[in-house]
């Protein structure tokens, strides 16, 4: 008779509950080590983004920031600049700081007018490139993909000469005009993607009903992009609220100021900083893309590009 040898592993298919429980606690054990190790890891990568926002909040309700660094003491001193009107600059300067809710509505109608822009136009022809075959399509987006590898630095020249001609130099609009045709491109290609990744059916569905083009757009098919949509709308805000040398650039007068450069403008001509005041300034400036973020978080969360989940 063949003899039959049996592994060592395979003698004992039975375990005791004793060894059970043994073998269940050390996999707790390594789950609890794997995931600690994790939160360790992303707490060092986290450190160096969260601290200077943590500080910038320490210091804008301080008395004094000791050796630069170190904030003392609490004060609301630094938000004065939300009840005085025509803030001076720091002791010692010469000059006046605007209106602040007059910076705030500028900063808004320039982050406001260029989301409408963006999303409106990156909308309407995005699903126009996605559903529609025209003549040197692949020409047209390889022209405006290539105009994001220039600099919109390098236009403002250029940017200036045409704004004066067409008079709308130290105007709001004229900025913003030119922020969303800069950034147009990258809000076309997202919205295509979007559009790409809804199914022909769903569309031929609709106008099998007896919906128009138009409608079947406005109903079935952007319902569908709401997460690309609210994308592009919280990259534009942001291009809009953050903007600082177009707006120094192309806007003069004072009166029309953005958060950019009131912020900008707080240290004084001579640089005596006053680091509770551009603490606070900075605070304050970040507050609405906070509160922008929060109303379009679920959707920037399931994002899709090209039909499959970033």
């Amino acid at each position: 008779m063949e003899q039959v040898t049996i592994p060592a592993g395979q003698l004992r298919r039975w375990r005791t509950p004793q060894e059970v429980a043994a073998l269940a606690q050390r996999a707790r054990r390594r789950e609890v080590l794997t995931q600690t190790m994790i939160y360790v890891l992303l707490t060092l990568i986290s450190l160096p983004i969260v601290v200077p926002y943590l500080w910038l909040v320490a210091a804008a309700f301080s008395e004094r920031v000791s050796y630069g660094i170190i904030p003392s003491g609490f004060t609301l001193n630094n938000w004065r600049f939300l009840w005085v009107a025509n803030l001076g600059f720091v002791s010692g300067t010469a000059g006046r700081l605007p209106n602040i809710w007059q910076v705030v509505a500028n900063s808004l109608v320039l982050a406001v007018g260029t989301a409408a822009i963006v999303v409106v136009v990156s909308t309407l022809a995005g699903y126009f490139i996605s559903r529609h075959g025209f003549s040197r399509r692949a020409g047209f987006l390889k022209g405006a993909l290539a105009l994001q590898a220039f600099p919109g630095i390098t236009l403002l020249v250029a940017l200036f000469i045409l704004l004066r001609s067409l008079n709308l130099l130290n105007s709001m609009l004229g900025v913003i005009l030119v922020i969303a045709a800069l950034h147009l491109p990258f809000a076309l290609f997202v919205m295509k993607g979007f559009f790409d990744g809804i199914p022909w059916d769903i569309e031929m569905s609709a106008l099998i009903d007896g919906a128009s083009r138009l409608r079947a757009w406005y109903t079935v098919l952007l319902p569908q992009a709401r997460n690309g949509i609210a994308a592009v709308a919280m990259f534009s805000f942001l291009w809009g609220w953050t903007d600082y040398i177009y707006v120094l650039t192309f806007v003069l007068r004072r009166s029309s100021w953005t958060m950019a450069l009131y912020l900008n403008s707080v240290i004084g001509e001579y640089r005596f900083a006053d680091y509770g005041l551009m603490a606070a300034v900075g605070v304050f400036y970040m507050i609405p893309s906070l509160l922008f973020f929060l109303f379009t978080q679920r959707q920037l969360l399931q994002i899709t590009l090209g039909g499959t989940k970033a």
